[in-house]
């Protein structure tokens, strides 16, 4: 790893490296926010995954996080949305929702983006592990994205819910299988064989989950993307039929914007850290 920056924030360090991803086959970039409390003992992460056009500084800039991870004393790690390089292949039209800026968080399978789009596992195994082995952190993490993002840090969760303690999302594609964005990304990823989309739909995987993860989400009413590209209604149906105990919350008057997750990014993290440091007394339990 190569060190980018270092800088010293509510007595900690937010911190930004590049490494060689082998999944990606290509150089990435991660930031990560140490807190102060790294300097006596290991604490757990929050991964936090971005929307469409993003990169891992929009979240270290504008969602005022740092404060509250110092507070609560967890680690936050922001991944790049995609693969990024001269040899990374973009939208044709060069398009913001597909290609570089909006890999999905899905392992492409579809030529020319199956050697490079494996952000689902970059995610995953190969960021977390190199995190592990490099910094103070514990083996206890949860995960929370915006938008896009949103729609990873679900589907994530919910396909390895031995690795994390709690998810939350900021108005995420609820059901890409249904909504513009994610039937381009999902066909030029994956195939235009619906089949293979599930397991990168939240509605869909939560229909079939066996166990209950701690799930927070929050949607602005005034949200321009709601009813074309974000959908929660998919994910309450499924919810409700389920009998899936999530818990979400339509904030009236918020938009899409940084604005709206700067406005309650300190409940999510503090969320977060009841699970982390076992202070709820509600685990994940089977359903």
């Amino acid at each position: 790893m190569e060190l980018i920056s270092d800088i010293k924030c509510f007595g900690g360090k937010q911190l930004r490296y590049k490494h060689q991803s082998v999944v990606n086959q290509c150089e990435m970039v991660f930031s990560i926010f140490l807190p102060p409390q790294c300097d006596e003992r290991l604490v757990p992460v929050i991964y936090w995954l971005s929307g469409l056009t993003c990169t891992d500084e929009n979240f270290v800039t504008k969602a005022g996080a740092q404060r509250y991870a110092a507070e609560h004393g967890v680690a936050i790690v922001c991944p790049d949305t995609s693969p990024r390089g001269n040899n990374v292949p973009d939208d044709k039209e060069g398009a913001y929702d597909f290609g570089l800026g909006a890999g999905f968080y899905v392992n492409a399978s579809q030529e020319p983006f199956n050697q490079h789009y494996q952000m689902y596992d970059y995610v995953v195994s190969e960021l977390p592990k190199l995190i592990r082995q490099t910094f103070p952190v514990s083996g206890k993490a949860s995960i929370m994205g915006h938008s896009m993002g949103g729609h990873g840090a679900l589907t994530i969760a919910l396909k390895n819910t031995e690795q994390y303690l709690s998810v939350s999302a900021f108005a995420p594609i609820c059901s890409p299988m249904h909504c513009p964005w994610g039937e381009k990304a999902l066909t030029n990823y994956l195939s235009s064989d619906i089949a293979s989309w599930f397991e990168y739909d939240a509605s869909e995987l939560l229909k079939v989950a066996n166990l209950y993860l701690p799930m927070l989400i929050d949607q602005g009413s005034d949200d321009s993307f709601l009813k074309e590209q974000l959908k929660p209604h998919y994910l309450l149906n499924v919810a409700d039929a389920v009998h899936y105990p999530l818990k979400y919350r339509e904030q009236p008057g918020y938009d899409h914007s940084y604005y709206f997750i700067a406005s309650f990014i300190g409940e999510h993290i503090q969320f977060h850290a009841s699970y982390l440091y076992g202070i709820s007394d509600k685990s994940p339990v089977l359903i």
